[in-house]
């Protein structure tokens, strides 16, 4: 039988709301590490070392008022990503409410044990049918580890009488000491759709990726670890993956950012979206049928 969080430690997992009156998760692990969970987006807005240093970038010009997505932390992108049809761009999970699933089916007992997590699930609706008319079940763990690292997994069930396509991204904003100090390896040799050239296909030249203007990418096909370097924090995030087998990378530096209503002119500089995705050939479900999709997140010091 699983056991949850809460059996272990109360304060393990604790819920509260914002000054909007979203409710949010807080995941904490016994060295000091914490995590916080909006229902607005199932969206992680939180992830912080033992330490009490914040990971995760979130503009200070972000707005916390549902039903605008927040900028920064961990939007989820589904059912597309980017700006396609009718549908909203990157989807409208990311600014749905989800609801806290009180009887998930069991996932495999490592997803769980030792571990701080919540369970969350955002069901289709009546006005999802309207602009995408698909029936399904999104499953989301978030799981703090007693090292600290962050997992996120999702399970999309169609609960549907037909089949479906989507895509998906975990929009993952890393807060950074200064961008032209980090470098990002793991993207070595691939093929990649340049968002800027008209999705042209591209194939990566360097060995390690660094950063002097802006930059909107989707790597295809990666099986290896990112690694994402920040030399002057001495710091490495570590992403591994499973079921997202594309890499998008972006960031929108000086011009774009005046541009951007909820971002801060500057603010490009300590910030890099590096996402795990299922982008360039998207998820088909049958009836009945569930993808899972699995992405953790991890820090270690560097030289």
């Amino acid at each position: 039988m699983e056991h949850s969080a809460a059996d272990r430690d109360p304060k393990a997992v604790e819920f509260a709301k914002d000054k909007n009156g979203v409710g949010q998760v807080l995941l904490r692990n016994p060295r000091g590490a914490s995590v916080r969970v909006s229902l607005h987006g199932g969206q992680v807005l939180s992830w912080k070392n033992d330490h009490g240093e914040e990971l995760l970038f979130i503009s200070s010009k972000a707005t916390f008022k549902p039903p605008t997505a927040v900028r920064g932390g961990i939007p989820i992108c589904f059912p597309q990503f980017g700006n396609r049809g009718s549908l909203e761009q990157h989807g409208f999970a990311r600014n749905r409410m989800w609801i806290i699933d009180d009887n998930p089916p069991p996932l495999h007992p490592n997803d769980s044990n030792g571990k701080a997590f919540t369970d969350l699930l955002l069901k289709s609706s009546d006005d999802d049918h309207k602009v995408w008319p698909h029936g399904f079940e999104f499953r989301l763990r978030v799981t703090l580890a007693v090292d600290g690292s962050l997992t996120l997994i999702s399970r999309i069930r169609n609960v549907n009488c037909k089949p479906f396509s989507f895509s998906i991204a975990y929009h993952t904003y890393f807060a950074l000491s200064d961008i032209s100090e980090v470098r990002v390896e793991g993207l070595e040799t691939l093929d990649y759709l340049d968002n800027l050239c008209n999705r042209e296909r591209f194939t990566e030249q360097g060995d390690a990726l660094t950063f002097e203007t802006e930059v909107d990418r989707v790597y295809l096909s990666s099986s290896d670890v990112i690694a994402i370097f920040d030399h002057e924090k001495k710091r490495t995030f570590v992403i591994k993956r499973e079921g997202l087998p594309d890499v998008v990378v972006w960031n929108p530096w000086e011009k774009k950012s005046k541009t951007i209503a909820d971002f801060g002119d500057d603010e490009y500089r300590h910030m890099l979206c590096v996402d795990g995705a299922a982008i360039e050939k998207p998820i088909t479900l049958k009836p009945g049928e569930e993808w899972t999709g699995r992405l953790e997140l991890s820090v270690m010091p560097s030289s």
